[in-house]
């Protein structure tokens, strides 16, 4: 049995290295290891407006596109149960038919894969016909521990009041019980309302307040006239249904006794007819959303799931543009990667009106139809969405959360297929919807869910339909206006260099061409205010060097900024740097690494960074949520701060005068299994116990949510020089008995006085 050791320096030694740790980093090479005192102001074409960085909303690139259209392999991902709803595996390649516009397919490639596993790039990357290692496979899978990429699409343009509490309590239940340690979500609604939170993230407050801001935003189709006349019934009457038409005639006659009948019936018809605009208006909008956000994260790797989440709506069948837009989302869906399981918000619906609704009087039972198809009605889009895009529709049921993890586990596994397309009907003809089926060969009790089809080539976009509340262009207010001119103005008197920063700075993903890390850490100052320091570390190797002067030189600069939960800049910092690689040191101990620190009050922010080397002019970008909490008096920690002893260090004596050498701050968190992890945190406002603190601190290392390491608890002794109002502590551990991977660090402070804890993490890897 392996024994893991804590080693804990003597506290003179943890203060020393603490301000290492603490450190304003630098770029650790002459001459970039100069900490300004204050930071530059980035131009004001390179400042970044309020809100900029968007949620995600750019498309895939066709390289990184699952169904790769091209004359080499088509493919897509298979879902094969059986009767009891378990996962058939074991399945092989001639047992799989295969027909697209009903003609027969040969499949080219056949394998099972895990979503999230280490392997999935890899094999989808095997599917397009090239290795993982190969150009444009970005980099290839990572030999990283992987999660669930999973979306929360609420539209809340359909959605009830007590829908939306309910979907709010199925949302933080998932962040707190069901998100695990490798996952990524992210709480996007139809209407915006969530805003600059719609982003993917494994930081459970940013999702919490994504979810607690979903409310109901409806956008009526109703007119308020009497009597009631609801979207089922304006859609029967758009069918012809003479019946329900009668009922509102013979209302209207009755309350107008000098009305004609062919009046009452126009009135009557084109009543139905402005509400039906409305109800197609509102679904056109919750269409374009849901394929926006689909478009959006198209980039992220792997398999990813979408709950549509909605009361559901009306679709007539007659709608030519609504039913092309569903046929352009299912395609986008199969080129992203994207299965859709539409969850029905109401739960499970009796049929019955809720004694607060408004209800006609119909003793004849004219209307009885129409209100019996309202629910098989307003569900029909849920089951489309689900069923073209390879999902299942969940509806009727009020245990919401078992239906969200049921899903999860039910896509967890699936066939990855992959054909040969004909030449001849990817050349000259103008892209057509391909329909795709899939079947198992002499087992048709087995249930098998696939997407329904996709697009031969780029498909065409349908004239988009005029909605209300729609500016046309020219038509902003006079604010807007001047904002757009104000932006417009700065960037035209922006460098070349100074855009593609700014670029890179608001892309609603990390740029990766310049390989570009951050860690984000806060203290508190004597005053109890928060202090938040931002390291950005840049790869050493993918720099530019000049070597024209003797000694070889790298030019970048560096812009960021930091944003509150709204999408507000609050602050800005940016540099031009310069390093040069010292021909003493290692190169592994060389980095390249800018600091920035600045006060801010208790909330939510994300800071993003970006960077550009001069010479090849590759940017790349970083992006990271920090919730700074409240301190007052209340008990709480620092963050952990994390750092690394190598073992070429480890092998040296330590002397407290040699650790501000030898240990600091780790910004992109990767160590080498013969290496030491070193961390600090600091414990502030622990209660009195006959004058002294009594905290003890439980520190756990995780594995895929599973406790690879635990040490016994330790009891934090005073420290007289903070006056017991903050007690640091720092330990190291040897990583050489745990495998390559993902792990996180968790250290947790309890007050034993106070009866009360708190606890921080932190991300690292072992490569």
């Amino acid at each position: 049995m392996t024994t893991r050791r804590l080693y804990r320096p003597r506290l003179a030694a943890a203060l020393t290295a603490a301000l290492c740790l603490l450190a304003h980093a630098r770029a650790q090479n002459p001459p970039a290891q100069q900490q300004p005192q204050q930071p530059q102001q980035p131009p004001a074409a390179a400042r970044p407006q309020d809100g900029a960085p968007a949620p995600p909303a750019a498309a895939a690139a066709a390289e990184d596109e699952v169904v790769r259209i091209s004359t080499e392999l088509v493919q897509t991902d298979v879902m094969v149960f059986d009767g009891s709803g378990k996962f058939v595996d074991g399945l092989r390649p001639e047992q799989c038919a295969l027909r697209v516009d009903g003609s027969p397919q040969q499949v080219a490639f056949f394998e099972r894969i895990k979503a999230g596993a280490v392997n999935e790039d890899a094999q989808i990357a095997a599917a397009r016909g090239r290795g993982p290692s190969s150009p444009g496979a970005a980099g290839g899978a990572l030999p990283l521990d992987r999660g669930r990429t999973v979306v929360f699409f609420v539209d809340d343009l359909h959605l009830s009041t007590s829908s939306a509490m309910r979907i709010r309590k199925t949302l933080l239940r998932f962040i707190d019980e069901e998100l695990g340690q490798n996952d990524e979500a992210a709480v996007v609604s139809a209407s915006g309302q969530v805003g600059f939170l719609s982003q993917m993230t494994d930081h459970k407050g940013v999702l919490r307040a994504a979810a607690e801001r979903i409310n109901p935003r409806p956008s009526s189709a109703r007119d308020g006239q009497h009597p009631l006349m609801t979207e089922v019934h304006a859609a029967s009457i758009e069918r012809g249904d003479q019946q329900v038409t009668d009922f509102f005639v013979d209302q209207m006659i009755r309350e107008n006794p000098l009305m004609t009948r062919p009046v009452a019936e126009s009135m009557v018809t084109m009543r139905a007819r402005v509400i039906m605009q409305q109800t197609r208006a509102v679904a056109a909008s919750t269409f374009y959303s849901l394929e926006s956000a689909v478009r959006g994260f198209a980039p992220l790797p792997g398999r990813k799931v979408i709950f549509f989440i909605s009361d559901g709506f009306i679709m007539p069948d007659t709608d030519s543009h609504l039913r092309e837009r569903v046929r352009i989302l299912s395609d986008a869906a199969a080129r992203a990667g994207v299965v859709i399981y539409s969850l029905d918000a109401q739960g499970l619906r009796t049929g019955q009106p809720d004694i607060s609704e408004r209800v006609n009087f119909d003793p004849a039972g004219r209307l009885q139809r129409a209100d019996l198809s309202e629910i098989s009605a307003m569900q029909a889009p849920l089951y489309q969405l689900a069923a073209e895009t390879g999902g299942r529709a969940l509806v009727n049921t009020n245990a919401l959360n078992g239906a969200v993890a049921g899903a999860l586990k039910e896509t967890s596994l699936y066939y990855l297929l992959a054909w040969r397309p004909e030449a001849q009907r990817q050349e000259g003809r103008p892209p057509r919807f391909q329909r795709i089926e899939v079947g198992v060969a002499g087992r048709p009790d087995l249930r098998v869910i696939v997407r329904r089809g996709f697009f031969s080539g780029a498909p065409p976009e349908p004239e988009p339909r005029a909605e209300k509340n729609r500016r046309e262009p020219g038509k902003e207010s006079g604010k807007e206006s001047g904002k757009k001119g104000a932006a417009a103005g700065a960037d035209a008197k922006a460098t070349p260099a100074q855009r593609a920063l700014v670029e890179a700075l608001r892309a609603p993903l990390p740029r990766a061409a310049l390989p570009t890390s951050m860690s984000l850490g806060f203290v508190y100052g004597q005053n109890g205010s928060s202090v938040l320091t931002v390291s950005v570390e840049l790869d050493r190797e993918a720099l530019t060097y000049d070597r024209a002067a003797g000694k070889p030189r790298a030019d970048f600069e560096v812009l960021g900024a930091v944003v509150d939960d709204h999408g507000k800049t609050v602050s800005q910092f940016g540099q031009r740097l310069g390093v040069t690689p010292s021909p003493d040191t290692p190169a592994s101990e060389q980095h390249v690494v800018y600091s920035f620190s600045l006060p801010l009050p208790p909330g939510l922010y994300q800071v993003r960074a970006a960077a550009r080397d001069d010479r090849s002019g590759r940017t790349g970008s970083a992006m990271q949520w920090v919730e700074l909490p409240e301190l007052k008096k209340q008990f709480t920690m620092s963050s952990l701060f994390v750092g690394e002893r190598t073992a070429r260090q480890a092998g040296q004596p330590e002397r407290p005068e040699d650790l501000p050498h030898s240990v600091l701050l780790s910004v992109d968190r990767r160590f080498a299994r013969t290496s030491h992890i070193r961390f600090l945190t600091y414990v502030y406002n622990p209660a009195l116990a006959a004058a002294q603190p009594d905290v003890a601190l439980q520190i756990q290392i995780f594995r895929d949510d599973q406790p690879v390491f635990t040490a016994p608890l330790i009891k934090l002794k005073p420290d007289a020089a903070s006056a017991n109002t903050q007690l640091p502590y720092m330990a190291e551990l040897s990583l050489d008995t745990f495998q390559p991977g993902s792990y996180v660090l968790q250290i947790t402070a309890i007050d034993r006085a106070a009866k009360t804890s708190a606890s921080r993490r932190a991300r690292f890897f072992i490569e």
